[in-house]
């Protein structure tokens, strides 16, 4: 099946194509238009059309639109899991996974915009008022356009377009040019549906020229990206007036205190670790571990990380399969023989095998090293020994990114003093910092970006208010 443009309900065939080889096997797996500058302003120009009767539907007609396409979802379930192993070689169980959430992401969206509502205001609370009817209401804002990465192919197209359409907008999607197969498929569920608005939905495929055209215009009044934060800084530069939603890079830490369970901390940090081969914003990179459980805590992450399959992402029973390309494989290796050179000890020695980059557990790292200190976006943990919770806080702390930290503790005041004293956009108790449940809200601070993804808030970001006085 080949990957072609939408511009709203039409698909047109092109010669000119490009292949998405497979990151585990080298062998074309897709085909994908190949879209410039003029292509963006056209799906823009549809959409803009398109927004005027999105905004006129009803939120049944939106929600019964949303619900048919999370129906659709499930009925061909392996196929889009299949899809997504296929284009970005992550292990089929997690692929299998990322399809369940988006169902629930979508069916989320749905029940949630059911509920939302605007308020009545009593405009007579002030000596300066007087006794009228007020309220406010929940508009559209018009025009979504939404950038989405490779690394969850499926899902975050998901927290983007079902908050986006379902508070009726139209929106033009760029999604990840790893993955163009995965997102044809997701948008022909949208466009092909019964209650679907016409035109609500493009798609467009490139880089830099294609998502600068659209960053750019006038026409969109909400930006929603997900990616790197240098990429990022440009659509923040070049955006200009209007809403611009950035979830960008991680340095996600824990606190191990010495009150925890190391069983526990260590499995779950595992996971956290080196789920998706690190490939997360808020995979766990660095773990303070206080002074005395450190080495019993560091033998327990080698032993768990020795249980971890890597190998073919086909195989069910894989848990990790290859890095997304050559480039993050040189990148990956240069951080750990940096990190030795400095002075840290890998735990397990450093394998690479093709693309498969080996789990890497890093001990005696120090927070001056390049390891700790950026988003490795690879499986590689980092074990900082620190003497107390007041120790490992400013370190934690001393990030430019706050995505998401999390601390293990049965120490109630410590739980409560990681709540307020960590700077991030998620604190998570007893579990690692990559635990995210698609309801909740979810961006961070500082560098890690501006607005918050979650059905209700996203739906709140692609909204505008209106402010009505009757008097």
């Amino acid at each position: 099946m080949v990957a072609n443009i939408y511009f709203g309900s039409d698909e047109t065939s092109r010669q000119e194509l490009t292949n998405r080889l497979s990151p585990y096997s080298g062998e074309v797996v897709s085909k994908a238009a190949i879209c410039n500058a003029d292509d963006a302003k056209k799906a823009l120009l549809i959409a803009k059309e398109a927004a005027k009767e999105a905004r006129k539907s009803t939120i049944a007609q939106r929600c019964s639109w949303l619900l048919d396409v999370a129906q659709k979802l499930r009925d061909t379930k392996e196929d889009m899991a299949k899809t997504i192993t296929d284009e970005v070689a992550k292990p089929i169980a997690f692929s299998r996974i990322e399809v369940e959430r988006c169902i629930e992401t979508i069916t989320l969206c749905a029940e949630t915009m059911r509920t939302m509502h605007g308020e009545t205001i009593n405009t007579d609370a002030m000596p300066s008022g007087k006794k009228t009817t007020a309220f406010f209401l929940r508009e559209s804002a018009g025009v979504v356009v939404a950038i989405t990465p490779f690394n969850f192919p499926l899902n975050l197209v998901a927290h983007k377009l079902a908050p986006a359409l379902v508070a009726g907008n139209a929106v033009v999607l760029k999604p990840t040019p790893e993955a163009p197969l995965t997102a044809y498929k997701f948008a022909k569920l949208f466009i092909e549906s019964p209650y679907a608005i016409k035109d609500a939905l493009s798609v467009v495929y490139g880089d830099a020229e294609v998502g600068g055209a659209l960053v750019s215009s006038d026409i969109p009044r909400v930006i929603s990206f997900t990616g790197s934060v240098p990429v990022g800084e440009i659509i923040a530069k070049s955006a200009g007036i209007k809403k611009v939603s950035l979830e960008l890079g991680g340095n996600a830490a824990t606190y191990i205190d010495e009150s925890a369970d190391l069983d526990l901390a260590a499995s779950r940090c595992v996971i956290g670790a080196f789920v998706n081969s690190g490939q997360v914003c808020i995979s766990l990179q660095r773990i303070y571990v206080n002074a005395k459980i450190y080495d019993a805590f560091a033998q327990k992450m080698a032993d768990e990380t020795k249980k971890l399959v890597v190998g073919s992402p086909y195989d069910d029973e894989t848990f990790m399969g290859p890095l997304i390309d050559d480039e993050a494989c040189k990148r990956a290796m240069s951080w750990v023989e940096s990190a030795i050179e400095e002075g840290a000890t890998a735990m397990l020695p450093p394998r690479v095998d093709g693309r498969l980059f080996y789990p890497c557990v890093m001990a005696n790292v120090r927070d001056d090293m390049a390891i700790v200190c950026e988003e490795v976006f690879a499986p590689i943990v980092s074990l900082v020994r620190v003497e107390s919770f007041d120790d490992a806080l400013p370190r934690i702390n001393n990030s430019p990114y706050g995505l998401q930290f999390s601390i293990f503790t049965n120490d109630l005041s410590l739980t409560k003093r990681a709540i307020y004293e960590l700077d991030a956009g998620g604190v998570v108790i007893n579990d690692m910092p990559t635990l995210r449940f698609d309801i909740q809200p979810y961006g961070g601070v500082k560098l890690s970006g501006v607005g918050r993804e979650g059905p209700r808030f996203a739906i709140e970001e692609m909204s505008e208010i209106k402010s009505v006085v009757i008097c």
